[in-house]
């Protein structure tokens, strides 16, 4: 792989392009990738509910762990087409490709509501994920567009900030409509948040994609873009340690009820432990925008990943001899994701900043790999639940270790670079 030589840590490129106010652009674009979180997070508090309804239990008449299906079914359908979703981009605008995403998103969230049968509903939920996809690469893309460098690591710290609200009142917003209505309604909420992001942003979204900078769309031109993505080291690197260290986050989303309600006995106040360590997610991204022009991404990032690896490795120790012991393990647990919260806006602008002219193509490719790779490491994590935090924890140090291993590799030895 070679290695190609970033711009300057300048803080935009062609903000210039940007005709609305930072704190909606930042908004508008955190609404967007909200639309994947809200599909997923919604789910939560529904899950039994939804696996009681369509018959998905096990011989003792309760909801088995095929329950985690109807989000892996979204997460899957959200991974592989981002690697359509980034050429079009490429060819099309930012607009176009959004409008399309965003119709899909809606119609497909008005469907699921509709399935009454289980196979079926997963159908639907992969379809929802391909189209929400599109509209994730085409937020990144934007970003690129406008801000590079360790510009873009701050706006996409600030954009996670508010991004990060979303998982912090989802499952509230899940449980307080199973109180009103039935399960079918948190499919509801999903069409009716896509409905208002497509007429906001079909308002104010301006195209930041110039004509002249677009590229064709044919599969020699689309293989040559990959190729470029592969042929850098830093592209290549991040890309691969990112789809690694958030299959951790995956992970915890799969198994949050199950941890939680069985493990810890938090049935009714479930919500409020998530919305817990989503606020520690937000707290730290914030934190990133603050630093990240100081200290570089480098530094925060792998600084912050050796803590992810330690905190895990401590709250293995307390699950081992403290078992059920939420006093000692919900601390814990909510630090490391505060250190997860300073790895993935530095690894996505480390792993853009390279390949600016082809911004969709690589965000497509950097999405593949943190949903796709992260989801199937996520589900094989997920699924090892047995009742315990010990597989969910252990997932985590041997995934932080192997993402640290990239980074290394990536970075030739030379770590915590000021770069």
């Amino acid at each position: 792989m070679s290695d190609t030589q970033p711009p300057s840590p300048s803080s935009t490129s062609n903000s210039a392009r940007l005709s609305v106010g930072k704190p909606e652009f930042v908004a508008m674009i955190a609404g967007l990738m909200a639309l994947n979180a809200l599909a997923i997070d919604v789910m939560l508090p529904a899950l039994e509910d939804i696996a009681t309804a369509l018959g998905v239990v096990g011989d003792d008449g309760l909801p088995d762990n095929r329950q985690q299906w109807i989000i892996y079914a979204y997460i899957f359908g959200f991974g592989a087409p981002q690697i359509i979703w980034g050429p079009i981009s490429d060819r099309f605008g930012r607009r176009a490709p959004l409008f399309i995403s965003l119709v899909g998103y809606i119609v497909t969230g008005l469907a699921c509501a509709l399935m009454k049968d289980f196979n079926t509903l997963l159908a639907m939920r992969f379809t929802q994920g391909v189209f929400a996809s599109g509209a994730r690469i085409v937020a990144v893309s934007i970003v690129r567009d406008l801000f590079v460098g360790r510009g873009m690591a701050a706006i996409m710290s600030l954009v996670m900030t508010v991004f990060m609200v979303v998982p912090i009142l989802a499952p509230t917003i899940g449980q307080l409509v199973l109180y009103i209505a039935p399960w079918e309604w948190t499919f509801g909420v999903l069409a009716i948040f896509g409905a208002l992001m497509l007429v906001w942003t079909a308002l104010r979204l301006p195209e930041t994609l110039p004509g002249t900078v677009r590229q064709p769309l044919n599969l020699k031109a689309a293989g040559r873009a990959y190729g470029q993505v592969l042929k850098s080291r830093v592209t290549f690197g991040y890309m691969c340690a990112s789809g690694i260290i958030f299959g951790s986050l995956f992970a915890f989303i799969g198994a949050s009820p199950q941890v939680f309600r069985e493990v810890f006995g938090k049935d009714e106040t479930f919500v409020y432990w998530f919305a817990g360590i989503a606020g520690t997610l937000a707290c730290a991204n914030f934190m990133n925008s603050r630093l990240v022009e100081r200290f570089g991404m480098r530094r925060l990032s792998q600084a912050a990943l050796i803590g992810f690896i330690t905190l895990s490795l401590l709250n293995v120790t307390v699950s081992v001899f403290a078992p059920g012991n939420f006093i000692l393990f919900f601390p814990l647990f909510a630090l490391t994701f505060g250190c997860f919260g300073l790895i993935g806006a530095n690894f996505n602008a480390l792993a853009m900043e390279p390949l600016g002219k082809i911004a969709g193509t690589a965000s497509a490719a950097y999405g593949f790999a943190t949903t796709t790779v992260s989801s199937v490491l996520g589900f094989i994590i997920g699924y090892l639940y047995n009742g315990s935090t010990v597989p969910l924890l252990l997932g985590f140090v041997v995934l932080g270790v192997t993402s640290l291993s990239v980074v290394a590799v990536t970075e030739r030895g030379k770590m915590f670079s000021s770069r």
